[in-house]
């Protein structure tokens, strides 16, 4: 027979199943530690997960402990957790049953102190300097006169009033105020959308300031971490309208100052860098004027000095026509002289031309010349001849073309032509004035009207039409001025209709 096997002996221990000792514990631990603040180094950080959730593992010298932020708290956290940052975590201990490990579930963190707050400010120092965000050579040179200043801070702080008051003083300027919040969870986001704004014009109306000054008065490192911001860094790197930055007291300094194109000390002294002394200025140029005028005076007393100078050095005008006045007597001396001798000369010459000339050739000379001018005269009256039966049978073409367009074929119709006294055509009835005399031009005459109005009161025919009898007016009309008849257009144009 088989061994029987012994009976358990009987306990009082609790038997659980792994779930719940899990549950269990998960809940002990909660009650135990509903809220800590728990202090180590981030490990393992790679960014929020797919899922927007984040997670990593804080660690100390002999220890390490799970963590994570959930993604709606990540998103509100005003410091981002970064591998290697010691930082302070607050949250709730928790287990997770499925991988028998607890946890801190991290509501808010903050670095811890101001030595981790620096070394994560020298890591984003370092890193925006290796992409070249602080090189002198990409920084713009400040306007000297600007128009328009746009400035980003707070709208009820001291700052604001005290760049007010010294552009004031200085040179009084358009200011565009862009509100924001200089500290807080909010700030680096805000101080990034203004920058952003003033280069897009979205200020007031669309303009664009010629200068954007970014201003806070001092603080602590806290006070002034939104201006340490990675964001806001690359928004003042962005802009393409120069930037001061004037951040803190002069002590203090921020990822901004390095990346603005020039870093103010304080607020005042940006307002200072931004403009000009206005009554400097005018003393300048006063003084300038006064230059000016004195080296125009010196500069023209001085030519005039060396006109007078070379003006002694000159000959006098007797010397100078002295010798063409002396050629001209002597030239005018001979001419004289001259002609006679080219008389004689030319006198001469014919004689002997005119002696070696017999009858017989001027008589041969004289036949040939009169040949060649009968034969010229022949041509020249066929050539106008031809010329006549051209232009005439040309002429004839264009007066049956006047003949057939003419306006006195259009009045044949049944149409009349209607001019003012001047001789001008009334093309409608609206252009006829009362009281106003009008010649009516029909194809056989014309008559002479006077208006009222639109109707005709009173009218006497200038020529009697055939078959028709007296003028129908019985009060002589003055007769009107008769338009001058267009003359036949030489080149065969069609006349005017009207």
């Amino acid at each position: 027979m088989p061994p029987r096997k012994p009976k358990p002996e009987p306990t009082n221990v609790t038997e659980y199943s792994v779930s719940e000792l899990a549950f269990a514990l998960k809940r002990t631990v909660e009650e135990a530690y509903g809220l800590v603040r728990l202090r180590g180094e981030v490990s393992g950080y790679r960014g929020p997960h797919a899922s927007g959730h984040c997670y990593f593992r804080l660690k100390d010298e002999n220890a390490t402990i799970e963590a994570v932020v959930w993604r709606g708290v990540f998103s509100r956290l005003k410091f981002k957790p970064e591998e290697g940052l010691e930082i302070v975590a607050k949250g709730k201990i928790t287990t997770y049953p499925g991988g028998s490990k607890y946890q801190i579930v991290i509501d808010d963190l903050e670095p811890a102190g101001a030595g981790a707050l620096m070394a994560l400010l020298e890591q984003r120092k370092k890193q925006l300097a290796a992409e070249g965000l602080f090189d002198e050579d990409r920084k713009k040179e400040l306007p000297f006169l600007p128009d328009v200043i746009g400035v980003v801070t707070s709208p009820t702080g001291a700052v604001i009033r005290d760049i007010l008051h010294r552009l004031s003083d200085r040179f009084p300027s358009h200011v565009i105020v862009w509100p924001v919040r200089v500290q807080g969870e909010t700030c680096a986001g805000e101080v990034a959308a203004a920058i952003a704004g003033f280069n897009a014009g979205t200020a007031t109306e669309g303009i664009l300031p010629d200068l954007i000054i970014v201003a806070r008065g001092g603080g602590s490192l806290e006070d002034l971490w939104g201006f340490n911001e990675e964001i806001v860094a690359r928004a003042a790197a962005a802009s393409t309208i120069p930037l001061i930055s004037a951040v803190g007291h002069e002590t203090d300094w921020t990822l901004i100052d390095l990346v603005a194109d020039y870093r103010a000390p304080t607020p005042t002294a940006a307002a200072e860098r931004a403009v000009p002394v206005r009554v400097e200025l005018l003393n300048a140029v006063q003084t300038f004027g006064v230059r000016m005028a004195g080296t125009m005076r010196r500069a023209l007393e001085h030519w005039r000095s060396r006109v007078t100078a070379s003006a002694r050095g000159l000959p006098r005008r007797e010397a100078i026509l002295g010798l063409p006045r002396q050629r001209l007597d002597t030239a005018s001396g001979r001419l004289l002289q001259s002609l006679r001798a080219n008389t004689q000369s030319h006198r001469a010459q014919l004689a002997r031309t005119a002696a070696a000339l017999r009858p017989g050739l001027v008589v041969r000379q004289i036949g040939a010349v009169r040949d060649v001018l009968e034969r010229l005269d022949r041509d020249r009256a066929r050539a106008m001849a031809n010329r006549m039966d051209r232009a005439r049978q040309r002429l004839d073409a264009q007066a049956k073309l006047l003949g057939t367009l003419g306006y006195h074929n259009v009045l044949a119709r049944g149409f009349a032509l209607v001019r003012d006294g001047e001789g001008s055509m009334v093309r409608s009835a609206g252009a006829a004035h009362p009281g106003e005399a009008l010649d009516i031009q029909f194809v056989d005459g014309h008559i002479s009207a006077q208006v009222m109005s639109a109707t005709v009161i009173s009218a006497h025919a200038t020529s009697k039409p055939e078959g028709r009898g007296k003028s129908v007016s019985k009060t002589p009309m003055p007769k009107p001025k008769r338009p001058r008849k267009a003359k036949p257009d030489p080149d065969g144009n069609q006349g005017s209709l009207l």
